[in-house]
């Protein structure tokens, strides 16, 4: 059993509930967000035994669900989670009808694309500086470059950062708003000229917060350069 070593905190806080418990609560609930929300409090408990109590589920149906077993286990440092999820980034096998796509109606497509994005988002979640490699070349996905665009800031690893300020480039404003947000979180100086470029990007992004480009560019440069004149 590999025990990389994680980002995830794993300290027990001194109210956490037990372990036990948390792996009952886990197992009963299907939702996904409210799974994975008990997944992070089982792994604040560093409680090991939950790795052999949950690696079933890495082969669970359901890749949501799958996913978040998977979180616990890479985060209490067992290898067969991280790639657990990795696989589930590029999978794009036909799989039944699972989580994630309300009011949109089931297709496998659709279904394949929420299962991805879910999966990046986890990757975020355990800022495993091993996932650069396979998310950087995701910033030309469109299913899933923007949420890629926030994991890579999560993650925080400087690689990243040239390959964000290419995709201010990319057609699509949502794409272009979630790269200038992850450069902020990297604290880019270097994409402060290209930043400058966007003050005339008046789209408006398909989701988030509907304001122009602009904007989002002009409070990123504000941001970036408050944080280097506190250094200087």
């Amino acid at each position: 059993m590999a025990t990389a070593m994680m980002a995830v905190t794993v300290a027990c806080a001194p109210e956490s509930a037990p372990a036990d418990r948390l792996l009952d609560e886990f197992e009963k609930t299907s939702v996904s967000w409210r799974q994975l929300d008990i997944a992070r409090q089982i792994v604040r408990t560093g409680d090991q035994r939950a790795v052999q109590r949950l690696e079933s589920w890495l082969d669970h149906e359901d890749r949501h669900l799958r996913g978040n077993a998977a979180f616990v286990l890479a985060a209490l440092g067992d290898d067969r989670g991280f790639q657990t999820i990795v696989a589930m980034v590029t999978d794009r096998s036909a799989r039944p009808e699972g989580q994630g796509i309300p009011n949109a109606g089931f297709s496998v497509a659709r279904q394949i694309r929420t299962d991805r994005y879910y999966a990046v988002h986890l990757l975020g979640e355990l800022k495993d500086p091993r996932a650069v490699d396979l998310l950087l070349p995701l910033l030309n996905d469109t299913d899933v470059n923007d949420k890629v665009a926030w994991t890579l800031a999560e993650i925080g690893d400087e690689r990243a950062r040239a390959p964000l300020i290419a995709a201010l480039d990319d057609r699509d404003a949502h794409a272009r708003v979630s790269a200038i947000q992850a450069l902020v979180k990297l604290n880019a100086v270097e994409a402060l000229p290209k930043l400058h470029e966007l003050l005339s990007d008046d789209e408006l992004p398909s989701a988030g917060d509907r304001v122009p480009v602009a904007e989002t560019a002009r409070a990123a440069i504000a941001e970036i350069e408050k944080s280097r004149r506190a250094r200087n």
